[in-house]
């Protein structure tokens, strides 16, 4: 087990575009498309529960990366043949990087969005921690590397554009961290509704009782403690850090925000969308 996950989260295995380009989409599958921190782990905790109508075998015996694998690592490889159908998978994959396999299917997406400002803080943190990552510096000259781009999968903004312009129809449904952490029933049976689960009152209040923060931070298969510290250094962060809205204003001065905001209502004003967060 060790291995396999050293092997998982290795540079070479944190993206691999041209697995994920020839990746076999079915009608069935389900999609979390995610900019990292921004609830993929979330997602892997409740896509399992909703698409099996609360059983919770899945969360309890099987790490979240295998149960809920990303499209864009090799490991995807080793698990596909045990993924029953609806097979659920996450992906911090922009748009126009998806398969053509999924252009060519119905397989259905549930795009969660976050405020940049609180990703870029849970950023910071991981990066701190992740052993595969590079050094953040302090949080000024990361806020300019996060602005920049320079991270794994690109700028939060050009992310954003392609997923809310992509012309999906019916198969695409759009939520955010903020709308699941002040309602998660009600998120849950926005989710449940869209996958057709048709799950009762009972059902979607024990789902949410499960993945709450408190019940992922104490599930060993969904808390990274799996993982070895030489990979993901808990010392220096939790992965499962603080699970809230709004940490953000712990952390930027008035001229940081200023400067943040800034950078990203330029990046968007000729979009046709809008953002669901105040930008003071």
């Amino acid at each position: 087990m060790t291995e396999d996950i050293k092997v998982l989260f290795s540079p070479m295995s944190i993206c691999c575009l041209k697995f994920a380009q020839e990746f076999a989409f079915k009608d069935d599958d389900v999609l979390a498309a995610t900019y990292p921190k921004s609830g993929t782990i979330w997602m892997q905790e409740i896509l399992p529960l909703v698409l099996n109508g609360g059983d919770l075998t899945l969360i309890h015996t099987i790490p979240n990366w295998d149960r809920v694998p990303w499209l864009e690592e090799k490991r995807l490889a080793v698990v596909l043949d045990k993924l029953t159908s609806p097979r659920a998978m996450v992906t911090h994959f922009p748009y126009h990087h998806m398969p053509p396999s999924f252009h060519a299917s119905k397989a259905k997406v549930i795009y969660v969005m976050r405020n940049p400002k609180d990703i870029m803080v849970s950023s910071y943190y991981f990066h701190q921690m992740a052993g595969f990552l590079q050094d953040p510096g302090t949080f000024d000259e990361f806020m300019a590397t996060f602005l920049e781009g320079r991270v794994f999968f690109g700028k939060w903004t050009d992310h954003v554009k392609s997923w809310r312009n992509a012309e999906l129809g019916d198969r695409i449904m759009y939520i955010t961290y903020e709308e699941m952490v002040q309602d998660l029933p009600a998120a849950l049976r926005k989710i449940s509704d869209f996958l057709g689960r048709n799950l009762s009152e009972e059902v979607i209040q024990k789902i949410a009782e499960h993945c709450s923060f408190k019940a992922m931070k104490g599930n060993n298969m969904s808390n990274f403690d799996l993982v070895p510290n030489e990979l993901m250094d808990s010392d220096k962060s939790p992965f499962l850090r603080k699970g809230i809205v709004g940490d953000w204003k712990n952390h930027f001065s008035a001229e940081q925000l200023a400067r943040f905001t800034t950078a990203i209502h330029k990046e968007l004003e000729n979009e046709s969308f809008s953002l669901p967060w105040s930008s003071d």
